[in-house]
């Protein structure tokens, strides 16, 4: 057992050849020893995907969706498609490898590889998660940033992977780095045509009339895992949920608002641009419970 676990995939698809014919599907490798190739295109260029899987007292949760997440991901990028089964192999091995920890993420990653192979680099990182006790209870501070796109983006120009959880995150870090430079944690991005799509690594959730909504997935933003799981709670409780274009005004008067992510969890938001936002606190410790308490 050990605190943090690399393994390394032999063949991260079936649809390339293997780095080694003769090896296994993946190896576990000293995650602070070198092994990636400086002019491997996820490097270079970005030119890959990734996944953050939350693992809570062993478990990896909504696997299966991060799974097909990914397959998705490579398919809009024209990657070599993913061996998933070898992927969810190694993601089991490596959080089997750790030590136990309340809550840990794996994150896998998928690069196009080194430049004129042919071969894709894949690799699952697992590690114990950071404490967000304080963001899933006293909220957090959000501003809202234009993205710069309108909301039809992923229809009129697909070629900018709008909804693909590429290596190329400089900017959604560069926008996080914007909220705290304005006091806050986090960010919301809204089109320049006024609609409300997500933040930089989370969904959002508002609590409208007694309904949780989350923007519509075919205006550019990535699906959320944990938002399907958080929709899926809903529906036990007989909560109504909705996917539909949202508003900085609708977010603002909303009842509720969360950010919601894999390793986060849902984080309500206590203030938006500057402004106190309320906090149903009872329904946020019950969206967490119910994210925690998942088997799947």
């Amino acid at each position: 057992m050990t605190e943090t676990v690399l393994a390394i995939l032999n063949r991260p698809s079936l649809d390339a050849p293997a780095h080694d014919p003769a090896a296994d599907a993946f190896e576990f490798a000293g995650p602070v020893e070198a092994h990636i190739a400086v002019t491997d295109l996820g490097i270079t260029r970005g030119d890959g995907i990734f996944e953050t899987i939350t693992v809570t007292d062993g478990r990896p949760q909504a696997l299966e969706a991060h799974l097909a997440r990914f397959a998705r991901s490579a398919q809009m990028l024209d990657l070599p498609a993913p061996d998933i089964d070898a992927w969810r192999r190694a993601i089991e091995a490596a959080v089997a490898e750790l030590d136990p920890v309340e809550e840990a993420f794996a994150k896998t990653t998928l690069s196009r590889g080194v430049e004129g192979s042919g071969r894709p680099t894949g690799w699952v990182y697992a590690a114990p998660s950071g404490d967000s006790t304080e963001a899933r209870t006293a909220g957090i501070a959000v501003v809202t940033l234009d993205r710069g796109y309108r909301h039809d983006v992923a229809r009129t120009s697909p070629w900018l992977l709008q909804g693909a959880k590429t290596l190329s995150y400089a900017l959604n870090m560069a926008a996080v780095r914007e909220a705290e430079r304005r006091g806050a944690d986090d960010a919301i991005f809204v089109s320049t045509d006024g609609y409300v799509l997500e933040a930089p690594r989370a969904n959002v959730i508002a609590a409208i009339d007694g309904r949780l909504v989350t923007p519509r997935t075919d205006i550019g933003i990535l699906p959320g895992t944990t938002q399907a799981d958080i929709f899926r709670f809903a529906a036990e409780r007989g909560i109504d949920t909705a996917f539909e274009l949202l508003t900085v005004a609708d977010i603002r008067s909303a009842d509720a608002l969360w950010l919601a992510s894999s390793v986060r969890g849902a984080a309500p938001i206590r203030t938006l641009d500057g402004a106190p936002h309320a906090i149903d606190r009872d329904l946020s410790d019950a969206i967490n419970a119910f994210l925690h308490d998942r088997t799947e």
